[in-house]
């Protein structure tokens, strides 16, 4: 991490491909340019991370990513890092820390729309163990969305794997607010 010097934390290795994902898409090179994507293998790592990473550690600049259930940890850990008081989602996002609704799948398929995630599951092979899914009595009658977030959250490596492919399917001009948000600030980083 000589060269590194922004660490991005995610809460997992997810997150850190569909990040990896959007950047290559717009012929970006994080690494290159002294970003490092930390997957902290859970959101309530972070106060570990920021205590390696932040003022009291490295010295890094930080930025991030999390899920809207894990906004507080986020918070609480950032604020005992020195980097705020009561902060509130416009200070985190100031920091470069930006919040998902729900988590990242749910921002990238709400982005694509139920059917466009369908084609890519379908062109991935699995979409008769998608149907197989729907068809289960704890699913059946749910919405779409709400099935398609399950999937992807169910079978070995299945959501690393599909953020990447669902980032890949996106137009980018539809890319979530949390992701477009965090590539921006981290075009700050450039200059630095």
């Amino acid at each position: 991490m000589s060269d590194t010097h922004t660490v991005v934390l995610v809460e997992g290795a997810s997150d850190k491909s569909a990040i990896e994902a959007l950047a290559g898409r717009h012929g970006r090179n994080l690494a290159a340019e002294g970003i490092s994507l930390v997957a902290m293998g859970g959101a309530t790592n972070i106060g570990t991370y920021v205590g390696r990473f932040g003022p009291a550690g490295h010295g890094l600049r930080l930025a991030g990513l999390c899920d809207a259930g894990e906004e507080g940890d986020f918070r609480r850990s950032l604020e005992r890092a020195g980097l705020g008081c009561d902060l509130g989602r416009s200070d985190l996002e100031a920091l470069g820390f930006f919040v998902c609704v729900a988590d990242l799948e749910d921002e990238l398929i709400r982005a694509l729309g139920t059917a466009a995630v369908e084609r890519v599951v379908d062109a991935e092979g699995e979409l008769s163990s998608f149907r197989t899914l729907q068809r289960q009595p704890a699913w059946r009658g749910s919405a779409t969305h709400d099935q398609l977030r399950r999937f992807m959250g169910s079978g070995s490596g299945r959501k690393i794997r599909y953020s990447g492919l669902l980032v890949a399917a996106l137009d980018l001009d539809r890319v979530p607010r949390p992701l477009d948000l965090l590539l921006a600030h981290l075009s700050g980083s450039r200059s630095r």
